[in-house]
């Protein structure tokens, strides 16, 4: 990816352009020669708006937000903008470029910095004084919430409008804006810090200053990156609206940079310092205001996808063509309308949205596309097998399957699909699982069959979800669910039944196989593969032995993302932007093909020929898992687990019914409840009051006798044998009191139980 960067043969403003804006697909531009100037998409001066008085000198522009509106709402139109003068006044000015209003003395000197809160309800100013105010919509002053020493160069709203973030010479400050909140407050630059922005959407900050240097920050302050020192001051920062790219402006070139913080390129232009730089809504184009009087535009060209054998390249804003990478054939090209905004290719398939339309290609023709109109800008696209999902700041989420046909349109209270990225979304063939940002501990799960949420409800995690991965292999009762939160630490959970499991320490990434139920990731400093990670609702104490790890040295130092974990072939991207591929042995994919068909006999001549305690682990939990007992039986055999061998043979030969088997393997997988209702339902009372006994559970297996009325007199006397091996007295209420009237009468009991087991078979 680069940027295509040009700017007009002819300036158009005479001195330093302060500030700019775009306004749908038009930029407004103001210099210090006090020209208001109008720009259309291609670059080129549309008309000069108006020319303020001798006294004003701009300083900042910010236009009233539109982007974050609510499904089906009306939308209000973005016709106001507020600029920031030297002489500490700012005034609302309509897109004609009349001023509808104008607050004076807001600030003593020059006001520095001013933005529009999301929710457009609240405006922010800063100023060389060293204050920072709140103001209404309107301009009345509600609040004064900071006083500091110097002047205030930069200001950025956190993304739930509750924080404020701006400079303070070397220093980075976050300031709640509840007066009685305290603010942290930490030293970021070596030298002072000229320029900051705060991504809605990734919740991440980045700052530059005159050290020379570019730092991304999360939101508690904890460095996540640091450039190394560049030619010139950092003049400028400024976050694409989806939160995947950065700009950085300096003197005479812009920088264009991944979320993580590595650069794609490095552009000359001929502007002096960039002061400010200013993203189109949809993410695909940029402008900047030089100190020489330029404004140079930026168009994002050169975006790649891969998938198999096929790379799909976007030369221009509206070309894409098709290479097989196998023979460096040209495959196809496709010309649309207009401006591609996003694009997927995955599954077979490849999503191109425009600005008006979506087109669905399949890979394996290049036929004639599927194409369906859009209500508004795509800002995500996400695929699974069967379907895709798009997300817009009008319609939402809306998922499709690969005809065009919509299949949902999932809603739930709070939800905010213009704070949606790839991190927090993430789509399977019969669910969506979104991160809730107003609660980011809790995930919403649809069923894309209803388009409405589980009855279960959200799954509520300890900690503040940072990614969410669903997987797509199996049946949809058994859909998994892993995610990443604040601390780095993976976990797995069914979403049907949670039951968080940690997995790993440390984790920068994770992925599922497009195939297969195999999770990899990148933890601690190693790439770990579990090829069967459901084994730890099977048998936990396998985990460690279905799993590989190795040293992640290839992918560097610093934390690392998987891109994708195709067949045997896993390729991730290093911090310093090169893209790094590992495999994995055929052997487990192979398994699970067998696993798939029920070709058991197959399975088991494949871990004989391999002979490897991984692949005979992993398929013993699949076995296990599956109730094939006989298969189960050889790979324990096989790894030596003596005791799980004796339990898995007692179950297949010793037991007569298929719903004492059945509840065995339940209580093998550690749930004694669920087994003991399989015995209950099927009428084996004596199998689940001797269950609870075993696991001495006694108050229960008294219970299920006096609920049952039979078999009172076996728990006292199983209780009295095992309180007498242990030289105790009994001293529970409810067994002292059934002693009173009950006599124990062994021969009787055995009877009771010989019948039991008779009426069984």
């Amino acid at each position: 990816m680069r940027l295509n960067v040009s700017s007009h043969t002819v300036a158009v403003h005479t001195e330093y352009v302060s500030a700019l804006g775009w306004n749908n697909n038009d930029l407004y531009s103001v210099a210090d020669d006090r020209v208001l100037q109008k720009w259309d998409k291609h670059g080129e001066p549309i008309t000069k708006v108006c020319t303020f008085s001798d006294s004003t000198y701009p300083t900042d522009l910010h236009w009233f937000p539109t982007g974050r509106r609510q499904q089906g709402a009306t939308i209000e139109k973005n016709d106001l903008f507020v600029l920031g003068c030297t002489d500490g006044s700012f005034k609302m000015i309509s897109k004609t470029g009349r001023v509808e209003k104008t607050i004076e003395n807001a600030h003593v000197g020059a006001l520095t910095a001013l933005r529009w809160s999301y929710d457009g309800t609240s405006l922010l100013t800063a100023g060389e004084d060293g204050f920072l105010k709140i103001w209404s919509r309107n301009g009345m002053l509600r609040s004064t919430l900071l006083q500091l020493g110097r002047a205030i160069y930069s200001v950025s709203w956190s993304p739930n409008d509750e924080n404020i973030l701006l400079t303070s010479g070397k220093d980075l400050i976050i300031k709640p804006i509840q007066p009685s909140s305290k603010h942290s407050q930490w030293t970021a630059h070596d030298a002072p810090i000229l320029k900051i922005d705060w991504n809605p959407v990734n919740n991440l900050i980045v700052s530059g200053g005159e050290d020379c240097k570019y730092k991304i920050w999360d939101s508690y302050g904890r460095l996540l990156f640091q450039s190394k020192a560049l030619d010139n001051i950092v003049t400028s920062v400024s976050w694409c609206p989806d939160g995947e790219l950065f700009a950085v402006g300096c003197f005479n070139n812009i920088r264009l940079c991944d979320k993580t913080g590595w650069s794609y390129c490095r552009e000359r232009t001929n502007s002096g310092s960039i002061a400010n730089i200013s993203w189109t809504p949809d993410g695909t184009q940029l402008a900047g205001g030089g100190g020489n009087g330029a404004v140079v535009f930026g168009y994002l060209v050169d975006r790649r996808l891969h998938w198999k054998n096929f790379e799909v390249i976007l030369d221009s804003v509206n070309h894409l063509k098709v290479l097989n990478v196998n023979t460096n054939e040209l495959v196809e090209e496709m010309n649309f309308r207009d401006r591609v905004i996003k694009m997927a290719l995955g599954f077979d398939h490849l999503i191109v949205a425009t600005q008006s339309q979506c087109h669905i290609y399949n890979v394996l023709n290049w036929g004639p596309p599927v194409v369906f109109d859009l209500k508004d800008t795509v800002n995500l696209i996400t695929q699974s097998e069967k379907c895709f999902l798009t997300v817009d700041n009008f319609s939402g989420i809306q998922v499709y399957n690969y005809d065009g046909r919509i299949l949902c349109n999932p809603k739930f209270k709070g939800l905010r699909a213009d704070f949606l990225n790839s991190t927090t979304i993430s789509l399977s063939n019969d669910y969506v699982a979104i991160v809730d940002r107003s609660d980011s501990k809790s995930i919403h799960v649809v069923e894309l069959t209803t388009g409405k949420p589980l009855p279960e409800g959200s799954l509520t995690h300890t900690m503040e979800v940072a990614e969410i991965f669903l997987n797509s292999y199996g049946p949809a009762n058994e859909r998994k669910i892993v995610l990443i939160d604040r601390n780095m630490d993976l976990y797995i959970t069914p979403i049907l039944k949670k039951n968080f499991v940690k997995l790993a320490s440390m984790a920068s990434s994770a992925m599922w196989n497009d195939r297969t139920d195999i999770l990899a990731a990148i933890a601690d400093g190693k790439f770990v593969v579990w090829y069967y990670p459901a084994i730890v609702y099977v048998d936990k104490d396998l985990t460690t032995k279905t799993r590989i790890s190795r040293d992640a040295t290839d992918f560097g130092k610093n934390s690392a993302k998987l891109l994708t974990f195709q067949g045997t072939s896993c390729t991730g991207r290093r911090a310093d932007g090169a893209l790094v591929t590992t495999s994995i042995a055929a052997y487990p994919i192979i398994l699970y093909q067998h696993i798939e068909k029920l070709q058991w006999e197959g399975a088991l001549r494949l871990c004989r020929h391999v002979k490897d305690s991984i692949l005979w682990s992993t398929l013993a939990g699949m076995a296990i898992n599956l109730r094939e007992l006989k298969c189960a039986e050889e790979a324990y055999a096989a790894i030596e687990e003596v005791d799980r061998l004796q339990y898995v043979s007692y179950v297949l030969h010793e037991l007569p019914s298929a719903e004492a088997r059945n509840a065995s393997l339940l209580l093998f997988k550690r749930l004694p409840d669920s087994a003991e209702n399989v015995l209950l339902q099927a009428g084996l009372i004596y199998r689940a009051i001797k269950l609870n006994v075993r696991l001495f559970r006694w108050e229960r297996a008294l219970d299920l006798a006096i609920k049952h009325k039979t078999h009172i007199d076996t728990v006292l006397a199983l209780r009295e044998r095992y309180l007498k091996e242990w030289g105790r007295e009994e001293n529970h209420p409810k067994f002292v009191k059934y002693s009173e009237g009950v006599t124990i009468d062994w021969e009787k009991i055995k009877a009771k139980i010989q019948q039991e087991k008779d009426k069984e078979r």
